[in-house]
């Protein structure tokens, strides 16, 4: 059975956000999914199948972490088109199934593919008690990201003071369903990005995420509203980075970037 490690949201290797990709007959049981996913034991793991001609989604899609499945992973969809458009397997615009509804990607000819995803909805919320001191800084505003991302978006002093941040995981954990996401304004704009991120998962075994597509569905309305564009670039300031071209359509938000397969392999079980 093969097995592809796809680097995603860039263009070089050795960066971005790393992905397993398995395409597969049809889903085994949660059990052998999950133990895969922790031998691989990336951020995500994506595992899709073919689905019948004639319905509303090409491709199944999961995608699980080292811990648990999840119910929406940008990178790792990105991932998974691109293994799809690079081995043949499936040509133009595709349509995956997922617990979060339907989501199209679609590749372009400079070899950029674009994500549909449904965006998330913001609602302030009080700064919870304790999460200044676990993040290690005083946050500007706290949002709810809804039911689909699970997260707390935090917007904080600066890039300088985002780029610093050194959170206490555990007592981060506490705040959120699945992680918290560290947002500010980016100190120039002429670097090619307007706001910088960083995204923190501990609920779901991952201490530091390194470019997260389904924080974009939150951050790309927040950042629009407040630069005045629907069409923005994140950059997320792990240590492996990544940029995601945001473009806000309402309901919906586009995600653009580029991946590269960095190992193409045999998984033997």
């Amino acid at each position: 059975m093969r097995i592809r490690i796809v680097d995603a949201f860039t263009d070089r290797p050795f960066s971005g956000n790393p992905a397993g990709v398995l395409l597969l007959d049809a889903f085994p049981d949660d059990a052998w999914l999950q133990n895969v996913a922790l031998e691989v034991n990336h951020a995500e793991t994506a595992f899709a199948h073919p689905l019948p001609e004639g319905g509303e989604a090409d491709w199944a899609l999961r995608w699980f972490t080292p811990v648990a499945e999840v119910a929406m992973c940008g990178h790792a969809t990105l991932a998974t088109a691109h293994v799809l458009r690079t081995t043949g397997a499936h040509d133009g615009p595709v349509r995956f199934a997922t617990r979060s509804g339907v989501l199209i990607a679609t590749p372009a000819e400079d070899g950029s593919i674009t994500l549909d995803f449904p965006t998330a909805p913001l609602t302030r919320v009080d700064l919870p008690d304790g999460v200044t001191e676990a993040l290690g800084t005083a946050p500007r505003a706290a949002f709810d990201t809804g039911p689909n991302v699970g997260d707390l978006l935090l917007e904080v002093a600066d890039e300088k003071t985002l780029r610093g941040l050194s959170p206490d995981l555990p007592a981060l954990a506490v705040h959120s369903t699945r992680g918290v996401i560290a947002t500010a304004r980016a100190e120039d704009p002429g670097q090619g990005y307007d706001y910088v991120s960083r995204c923190f998962f501990p609920n779901l075994g991952i201490d530091e995420d390194p470019v997260t597509g389904s924080a974009h569905t939150a951050l790309a309305p927040y950042w629009s509203e407040r630069l005045g564009s629907p069409d923005l670039t994140g950059l997320q300031a792990s240590r492996r980075s990544g940029r995601v071209r945001t473009r806000l359509r309402g309901d919906r938000t586009l995600l653009t970037g580029r991946a590269m397969t960095v190992i193409d392999g045999e998984l033997l079980t």
